[in-house]
């Protein structure tokens, strides 16, 4: 991003450059291992992109916010209100939820113009709403001193995109954007927020991303569904013992779902959740020693029972995984996010990259009609001011 010409574009939008707005930055994530374990309260590991979202935001006065974006046409603008329902118009839904937030704790903004700009693929997986959320929690938070520790403005960040905007998200996606580290991971266990930041080593490898370019709301996905389900799992196993989320099973106590769950659908959503809390805790030890191979496998076995247990891959993310793990030098590979479309993350020899890419963009647009994109992302830090 050039900043410069950022800068230039706000000054056209809001004018008056004598009085110079204030620039932050938050990334997107992508999450190596352990997908739909976060609502589960299971163990997740993520990692902060230096792909993300801008924010340049000028104080004004008075009681008008106004919102403006480069990556869509239509400018917005509200006046600060007591509390704000969400709109309709869905992108500013984000930093309205957080404002929200802020309000309900006693802080209430005055005039701003914001401008955001992300280079996070919007709907592709990689958190482009919580990289939202989280800039303007950060922005809020510093222009009008509020005293937020970054955990409670990712809670605040969770709950805006919960309850305001409708989407029932684990805490995952914002904790990335918020605790980031470069050139680490973060083992995260969803349950108590205990964390660890893990150096990323890749050596002579690179992670690569690639986005299925098919578009998907993901709060008319059936992510929700998926909840419902786990939450259904958690009713059932209750006959076995107590239980507050799924994560509280191991993989040893995974043969007793067919004695509690009758329901071949509910018992596969709980197989996955439990078999999948196993292979992070195996991928962060074994990247711990070094053993990249093993933790390829255990991507792919990710995406595996993302697909059969789960069921959130679907056509598109499966011919990316499947077709990609013929080619030569890759290591692991699987979808990240939410799934039904957006990205897939994989760990690839380096000296082999621009054949994969090259190689599975043709495969896979042979297979689906559409032209994937590629990312080689750097790890970077969490959100902040610039």
């Amino acid at each position: 991003m050039d900043t410069g010409v950022f800068y230039d574009k706000f000054y056209e939008k809001y004018g008056n450059r004598n009085i110079k707005p204030v620039l932050f930055f938050s990334p997107g994530r992508v999450n190596l291992i352990g997908e739909h374990t976060d609502y589960n309260g299971g163990y997740v590991f993520p990692c902060a992109l230096n792909y993300g979202t801008y924010l340049l935001v000028r104080k004004t006065g008075g009681t008008t916010l106004r919102f403006s974006t480069l990556n869509f046409k239509g400018d917005e603008e509200t006046e600060i209100k007591d509390l704000f329902v969400n709109t309709g118009k869905k992108w500013i839904n984000y930093p309205l939820g957080v404002i929200n937030e802020f309000i309900k704790k006693g802080f209430r903004p005055e005039g701003m113009e914001l401008l955001y700009y992300g280079d996070v693929p919007n709907g592709a997986g990689l958190s482009s709403s919580a990289s939202i959320e989280m800039a303007t929690a950060i922005a809020l938070n510093d222009l009008f001193k509020a005293g937020f520790s970054t955990i409670e403005m990712v809670k605040m960040s969770q709950k805006a995109e919960n309850e305001f905007v409708g989407m029932n998200c684990g805490i995952m996606d914002q904790f990335a954007v918020g605790f980031g580290k470069k050139d680490h991971a973060i083992f995260l266990n969803c349950d108590n927020l205990s964390h660890e930041n893990v150096p990323l080593i890749l050596g002579d490898c690179s992670l690569i991303i690639a986005n299925t370019n098919k578009r998907r709301g993901l709060t008319d996905s059936k992510y929700n569904e998926r909840r419902a389900e786990c939450d259904r799992a958690v009713e059932l196993l209750q006959a076995y013992k107590p239980l507050r989320n799924l994560s509280e099973l191991n993989a040893g106590e995974i043969p007793l779902l067919d004695k509690y769950i009758g329901d071949t659908v509910v018992r596969r959503r709980a197989r996955h959740v439990i078999s999948e809390n196993s292979r992070v805790l195996e991928a962060v030890k074994v990247l711990k020693e070094n053993n990249l191979n093993r933790f390829g496998e255990l991507m792919n076995q990710s995406h595996d029972s993302l697909k059969d247990d789960y069921e959130v891959t679907g056509h598109e993310l499966d011919t990316l995984v499947y077709e990609g793990r013929k080619l030569q030098g890759v290591i692991g590979t699987r979808m990240t996010g939410a799934g039904f479309g957006g990205c897939t993350v994989s760990i690839v020899k380096t000296s082999e990259s621009s054949k994969f890419m090259k190689d599975l963009a043709e495969a896979y647009t042979r297979k689906t009609g559409l032209v994937p994109d590629f990312y080689q992302p750097g790890i970077g830090n969490g959100a902040g001011r610039l």
